[in-house]
């Protein structure tokens, strides 16, 4: 069953995803033990000619009681739904908000961490009572492919938010230079990640994800070895 986000109070997508981020909700338990905003996604990684990750496009697929409290606070004309320039605002307020935090994107290049540049854009639509986002980020330093390991992931570190891949096909790779590599879409088993990191998975970690790294482990991701 779905929850609405934050309870029945009006806030905007800023509020939403910098609040959550910030790990900050209403609920007295774990964030990890109960979602309140539902993704359905699709992550294409692409390689550029220069055998360099060049981008990573993202389609994001929002559940119907979120979207639903979107368009609410977004309709500002109150027509029960939303023009194209109330859509660019969703995308600009997003795009403002998650810059923080890397757009929930999971990077690293031999275990090390990279972060994302600011997207140009985050374009939105409305279909069928959910919000679809689109937009692409670029690595803020060089992800050279041959003889490395790469690792692409989305994920919220709060997991307020679920982002779920519904098969593994939405988690592809495009561009010649993988060619040479071998690519492996791992879904970790919670109950497996949580036995193997018993000694550091700690009840701080549960009550406040936000203060450490570890929930990336749970997170489903595409590695690369080039």
């Amino acid at each position: 069953m779905l929850t609405r986000p934050i309870g029945r109070m009006r806030k905007s997508i800023t509020v939403y995803f910098a609040a959550l981020a910030a790990g900050l909700t209403l609920a007295p338990v774990a964030a990890m033990a109960h979602p309140h905003i539902f993704v359905e996604a699709r992550l294409e990684v692409l390689a550029g000619p220069d055998g360099n990750i060049q981008e990573l496009r993202n389609v994001w697929r929002f559940d119907e009681v979120f979207s639903s409290s979107v368009l609410m606070d977004f309709d500002k004309n109150t027509n029960l739904k939303l023009d194209p320039d109330e859509l660019k605002e969703v995308g600009k307020t997003v795009r403002d908000s998650l810059v923080d935090y890397d757009y929930y994107t999971n990077l690293t290049l031999n275990g090390k961490p990279i972060k994302v540049n600011k997207p140009d854009v985050i374009n939105v639509d409305y279909k069928d009572g959910q919000l679809l986002m689109f937009f692409a980020v670029k690595p803020s330093e060089p992800m050279p492919m041959k003889g490395n390991r790469l690792s692409f992931g989305i994920y919220d570190p709060t997991l307020y938010t679920s982002i779920d891949f519904p098969d593994d096909k939405q988690l592809v790779t495009e561009g010649d230079a993988f060619k040479s590599c071998k690519s492996q879409v791992v879904r970790p088993d919670p109950d497996q990640v949580i036995a193997e990191n018993k000694t550091t998975l700690t009840d701080a970690f549960f009550n406040d994800p936000t203060g450490t790294t570890m929930s990336k482990l749970f997170a489903t991701r595409i590695d690369v070895q080039c």
